[in-house]
């Protein structure tokens, strides 16, 4: 270190030439910040079970505090307003459910008396690929690892998935009680954090904003979708109508994909009842719809709704399927706009990275919808 000469009463440290300042380099921090996000992901992975539906339990409350204020502008006392939010989350996840047990035990029940068909189908097909050469061995020998231990294997496997799913809607509906009541104090720690860190609880009010605008929007199109769906299916004579009507809803609420998991099962029972013609008229339609429907008018209501591109939209949808499963895939765009809210919109210097996940004018109708609600609080 070079210092000032002996007469100088001062001692003044300079750093030599050869000397660099202390501190972590830009390598050493991405390398840490990129280890800490894989230990993040894969404790999400791990604990999926507990964490996904404690997380669509928040979305639900978050979509439910409108009624929740309404009440309580309407002369309610607060916690009879939480009791009755309570009930209305309870009768819509038993509505769901309960829809979703019905089309499958409806179509448990029907799908033997078509067993005959299968057989059809399955003669059919061997004689269409005859045509190109393929041989009725080569097609069993091909089928050898279908047998009845797989057969079974894959129920047992199933048995499991419906028995996590049991387990899944227990911590969703204990979480959802919770929550609900917990809604004064969500309150309160708002207001502080308003005070203390504003740029965070508009990043928190913007995550709201858009969880209770992706719901309804996808709510909305949802029924859309269904009624045209059981209506052309009617038309064409497909059986369990209401059932495939059902199951199109549901999937609605799985982005750019779910569609085609609405499609597969009401596609083959044309198939097996109405031969390809009416299959390929399923297949037309369905696609037709969603086209119209799912790509073209619901994203832009979405991304208004929410912000994210089509691209950031699926690009979520892949990434939190591999993370956590089914329910990662349903809470794609929620968990999106979670990791944006505390990751990118609370911090300042993170504002350019939002430009590659949202639309071009999101920012500008999020500082909108913020001056209108600077608004109503000052009136």
């Amino acid at each position: 270190m070079a210092r000032t000469d002996a007469s100088d009463q001062s001692v003044v440290d300079v750093p030599a030439p050869h000397e660099e300042p202390k501190g972590w380099g830009i390598a050493a921090v991405t390398v840490v910040s990129l280890a800490a996000v894989v230990v993040v992901l894969w404790g999400i992975s791990q604990h999926a079970n507990m964490i996904m539906p404690a997380f669509l339990a928040l979305n639900l409350v978050i979509a439910a505090q409108p009624l929740q204020k309404s009440l309580e502008r309407a002369g309610l006392p607060r916690w009879g307003g939480m009791i009755i939010v309570l009930l209305v989350l309870y009768l819509v996840l038993a509505a769901l459910v309960g829809m979703l047990v019905w089309a499958l035990w409806i179509a448990a029940e029907e799908i033997p008396q078509y067993q005959d068909k299968f057989v059809q189908l399955y003669e059919q097909t061997i004689e269409f690929l005859g045509t190109f050469g393929v041989s009725q061995e080569q097609v069993s020998s091909s089928l050898q690892g279908v047998s009845p231990g797989t057969i079974i294997g894959t129920v047992q496997n199933v048995a499991g998935q419906l028995s996590s799913a049991g387990g899944q809607l227990t911590v969703l509906v204990i979480a959802l009680t919770f929550l609900v009541f917990d809604i004064p104090g969500i309150t309160r720690r708002r207001a502080v954090i308003a005070r203390q860190r504003p740029r965070l609880a508009d990043a928190l009010s913007s995550f709201t904003d858009g969880v209770k605008s992706y719901w309804i929007v996808s709510t909305v199109f949802g029924l859309i979708v269904a009624v045209i769906d059981v209506g052309a299916l009617m038309i064409l004579g497909v059986p369990l109508a209401l059932v495939w009507g059902v199951l199109a809803f549901v999937t609605n609420y799985i982005p750019n994909i779910g569609f085609v998991l609405g499609l597969v099962p009401p596609a083959l029972f044309a198939l097996l009842t109405g031969g390809p013609g009416d299959a390929l008229w399923v297949v037309v339609i369905y696609s037709a719809i969603n086209l119209v429907m799912q790509s073209f008018i619901q994203p832009k209501f979405t991304g208004d709704a929410v912000g994210l591109t089509p691209t950031v939209t699926f690009l979520s949808l892949v990434f939190w399927s591999a993370v956590a499963g089914a329910l990662g895939a349903i809470l794609a765009v929620p968990l999106t706009l979670a990791v944006k809210a505390f990751l990118v919109d609370a911090d300042p210097r993170m504002r350019w990275f939002s430009t590659f996940l949202t639309t071009p004018d999101a920012d500008s109708k999020s500082d909108r919808r913020r001056a209108a609600k600077l608004v109503a609080a000052g009136t």
